[in-house]
């Protein structure tokens, strides 16, 4: 099968064409795509997978949830050591509870279809032109790259920020009730962390705009969760909230810290601890 093969038997091309790159079709969807990243960093496309393959995509979801590291950790938004040295009034010393579970790219099989969208590279280009991007690559983090996140019922994903600057991300079961995303477009950026702004999102004050997210199955979701303060809010009724985690980043070579490769997984490779003396950044934000 080739590359577009991969897309053809996936996406719903009769709502996205993009066989061809330089076509209508593909220039509407980046277009649309382009403008709301800009205005909010986020855009959804809608039913991107084709409809006769959701239950499929919420199947391989469910077979594999299992294989989550589950462990309730405390947290905070920047997901560094809570004895850092941080004032005392930085949005960083405000502990949080992580809930939710993560299955690692290493446990996810090479024909899922998350991982066939994933290593796609057409997919990759289209996801890279919604960005504005002359190319994106995988992450580099032998775990993190690509992952299954499983929110159980009574859980959820705290307020944080990611590590890399693009995430694309695919609903693959919604909760019965409850994780709704939310998201605080734009709360930071390269040069300045706003603190103010973080520590009254985190503690229920002020009056900064929290947009929230109705996700259906099958949705795409392209993200710039490096500025954006998120989270899944808490799940409840009987059924789990799974979404895959597909994460890019415009410069090779990147890999997750020891510390939150640890808090995610349960476990640290060689790739982690190499990458801890040399790690690829493109700024200073504490994380």
């Amino acid at each position: 099968m080739t590359v577009m093969g991969v897309l053809d038997e996936i996406v719903d091309t009769a709502r996205y064409p993009l066989a061809d790159p330089e076509g209508e079709g593909w220039r509407a969807a980046v277009g649309a795509a382009r403008a709301e990243l800009a205005a909010t960093g986020c855009h959804v496309l809608r039913e991107f997978v084709r409809p006769e393959l959701v239950e499929t995509l919420r199947a391989q979801g469910e077979a594999i949830a299992p294989d989550a590291y589950y462990k309730v950790e405390r947290v905070n938004a920047y997901n560094i050591p809570l004895d850092s040295e941080l004032p005392q009034d930085h949005p960083g010393a405000i502990v949080l509870e992580r809930g939710n579970a993560f299955v690692p790219r290493d446990l996810i099989p090479a024909d899922a279809l998350i991982h066939r969208l994933y290593v796609s590279e057409v997919f990759q280009r289209f996801v890279a032109d919604c960005f504005g991007l002359p190319g994106l690559h995988e992450f580099a983090d032998p775990l993190a790259g690509l992952c299954l996140n499983v929110v159980a019922p009574g859980m959820s994903h705290p307020w944080h920020f990611d590590t890399n600057e693009f995430t694309v991300s695919m609903l693959t079961q919604p909760a019965e009730a409850g994780g709704v995303f939310e998201f605080c477009p734009n709360i930071r950026s390269a040069e300045a962390e706003n603190l103010d702004d973080v520590r009254a999102v985190l503690t229920g004050t002020g009056d900064y705009p929290v947009q929230r997210l109705e996700l259906r199955p099958g949705d795409l979701q392209l993200f710039q969760g490096r500025f954006s303060l998120h989270r899944v809010s808490p799940v409840s009724g009987a059924v789990q909230r799974h979404s895959a985690i597909f994460a890019y980043t415009d410069r090779p070579g990147v890999i997750g810290t020891v510390e939150r490769t640890r808090q995610l997984f349960g476990r640290v490779l060689p790739d982690h601890v190499a990458a801890a003396a040399s790690a690829v950044r493109g700024d200073r934000l504490l994380d």
